[in-house]
């Protein structure tokens, strides 16, 4: 509707991810950059985390778009799969019948499947996009199907993207062979005040924008305080903004507009009016070796008195210490008990004794 108006030759905020509109922020580019080296190493886990709508998925389908010809993809969304579904579900994404067929059975057509990729100079990858709703005994089986391997190469290679919620699943003490296979791992932040500007910027001109600048400095600031840099809420925001304008016939889009837009957004989703949180710099993301045993570190957690909240592990050592130290504490009272126990046998026996001489 709006299209036509400010000269565009598509929607350059929709909702379903297009590679097309990939915009490489720092931490975009740094993902992409370790999904094509996983890509490259042809083996091994690459794990990507992000909150809600920060755009894992669009980076799943730009790296497919640009996949070589050498690699069979295949791309699955998780929901709560039980181990034997996930190896239903691989496979029939690879174009594997599985009407009728045990598990025993999928694992064997899936393995001649991966063996005749190999023997063409091909191999597979596998996407698994909002994992962090796989239990931890599916997870296994993904590393159980990466064993699938010739000439010490896996045949299958698996890509997880998944929210926050990831983490702490593949931190757990049972996955430590899991988390010896991850390559790399890396998470999604929001965007910055200047990304948001350029991110913007960018998806107005691939879809067509030839004038001066549409939006006001202030504009800018309004929309990353109301979406907080999340490319999603930015995308939904911004349709409707363009909207506005269109209806309003404004040419220039100031900070008036947008508030505008926003307090109707607010009313409609029911969303609190809450101040935005000072910008902190986002979480270093890193690159694990086969030897680490973290796919990345926790973050760092701060209570409003200023106390840091350690992870899990921090507490657990601090409830082991303090359980040794009670233990101490009890085997001490029981020795000191039993002293005095026996202390007391032997004065009441020397009390007899001596009574018994007196008489």
């Amino acid at each position: 509707m709006y299209e036509s108006y400010y000269g565009l030759n598509s929607k350059p905020f929709q909702l379903t991810p297009d590679p097309a509109f990939f915009f490489a922020s720092k931490w975009h580019k740094r993902a992409m950059s370790y999904l094509q080296y996983g890509l490259s190493q042809a083996e091994g886990f690459i794990v990507i985390t992000g909150d809600i709508g920060t755009g894992k998925t669009t980076i799943a389908n730009s790296l497919l778009d640009d996949i070589e010809s050498d690699i069979v993809a295949a791309q699955i969304v998780t929901p709560k799969l039980s181990p034997d579904e996930l190896v239903k579900m691989v496979a029939a994404k690879f174009d594997i019948d599985v009407a009728g067929k045990t598990k025993a059975d999928i694992l064997k057509d899936l393995e001649n499947f991966l063996f005749s990729l190999s023997k063409q100079g091909k191999r597979a990858l596998l996407l698994v996009d909002e994992a962090q709703n796989l239990p931890l005994e599916t997870i296994e089986e993904l590393r159980m199907l990466s064993n699938f391997q010739q000439a010490g190469k896996p045949l299958l290679q698996s890509f997880l993207l998944g929210q926050e919620e990831l983490q702490p699943i593949l931190r757990a003490p049972n996955m430590e062979q899991f988390r010896q296979r991850i390559v790399a791992s890396c998470h999604l932040a929001p965007l910055t005040l200047e990304e948001v500007q350029s991110y913007i910027e960018y998806r107005l001109q691939h879809a067509g924008w030839k004038g001066t600048q549409l939006f006001s400095a202030e504009a800018y600031e309004h929309i990353y305080k109301f979406t907080r840099g999340v490319p999603r809420k930015i995308n939904t925001l911004m349709d409707r903004i363009l909207l506005y304008g269109f209806l309003e016939e404004l040419e220039v889009l100031d900070e008036k507009a947008v508030d505008a837009v926003i307090d109707e957004v607010r009313e409609e989703m029911f969303v609190p009016d809450e101040p935005v949180a000072a910008e902190e710099p986002a979480a270093e993301s890193q690159p694990v070796n086969e030897e680490s045993s973290q796919p990345g570190k926790p973050q760092r957690l701060i209570t409003p008195n200023g106390n840091e909240v350690k992870d899990a592990e921090y507490y657990k050592a601090m409830l082991g210490e303090l359980v040794d130290a009670l233990d101490d504490a009890i085997s001490h009272k029981i020795k000191l008990t039993q002293y005095i126990d026996k202390l007391l046998k032997k004065k009441y026996r020397t009390y007899v004794r001596l009574k018994s001489d007196d008489e």
